[in-house]
């Protein structure tokens, strides 16, 4: 009868264990990303301007029509929703990337987060992520009156640059990001022959200006490259927040 006792108490016990351990190994990596927050400067904040329309060369990759330029990194069909022209991050589907590759390129792409805040502050609201080449990217977030770390507010290169200014409209409302991305170039021995840059517009407000990028923004760690494709898709994060997005295009530059 003790052994048995014993044996129950183990069996019922593991779950609650399991998901302690898990909650310990989530706060360990929780506190190996704080090591790489940076909370000072904050930019000073801007009123933002309008908007543009696709330039006659420029691929359209998304108008409201459909997801045909797009799927799971996973494979398979983008599983994130089109509602009234407008597509919205699915939260828990994951990624999604477009089916083209790209290298060196001017990006447009507009963007809105909740307009409920409710409970929400920090990283925690409006949360989502433009990747170029999936591995380098551009903070989506809602920075209007919401502290976090500046260097994983909107606009941030993750990680590695702050903002100029913040040009963050509330919640709610239509913003978009102009971004001029050169990819990185490497030698036949793997060497970094020439660092990946950004330019980005935050809703026509400059907000990094030819900026090198240290290698792929990572959450935890410092940044550190590893050869890779000339061209890779453009990438979309489902962070688990509702966000929308709108009216992207994308022109390739410099013949790649």
């Amino acid at each position: 009868m003790t052994r048995l006792l014993f044996f129950a108490i183990v069996l019922l016990g593991t779950p609650s264990l399991l998901a302690a351990q898990d909650n310990e190994a989530f706060q360990r990596r929780l506190e190996a990303s704080r090591k790489t927050e940076v909370w000072e400067p904050v930019p000073p904040v801007v009123t933002p301007g309008l908007w543009t329309l696709p330039p006659s060369d420029a691929i359209v990759l998304f108008d409201g029509s459909g997801l045909d330029q797009w799927e799971s990194v996973d494979g398979g069909p983008a599983p994130w929703q089109v509602t009234e022209g407008v597509l919205v991050v699915k939260a828990g589907t994951g990624d999604i990337q477009t089916r083209m590759a790209f290298g060196d390129v001017q990006l447009h792409i507009e963007w809105k987060t909740p307009v409920d805040t409710a409970g929400r502050e920090g990283q925690a609201r409006g949360n989502s992520g433009v990747f170029l080449m999936g591995l380098y990217e551009v903070q989506v977030l809602d920075s209007y009156r919401n502290r976090t770390y500046s260097n994983g507010q909107a606009g941030a290169i993750y990680k590695q640059h702050i903002p100029l200014v913040n040009a963050c409209r509330p919640p709610g409302e239509w913003q978009s990001y102009d971004i001029i991305f050169t990819a990185p170039r490497f030698g036949a021995d793997g060497s970094v022959e020439q660092p990946a840059f950004f330019t980005v517009f935050h809703n026509g407000v400059l907000i990094h200006n030819h900026v090198e990028v240290k290698g792929p923004t990572v959450w935890i760690g410092e940044p550190k490259y590893a050869p890779h494709p000339d061209k890779l898709p453009l990438r979309l994060q489902d962070h688990g927040n509702p966000v929308a997005y709108r009216n992207i295009w994308i022109r390739p530059l410099s013949g790649n």
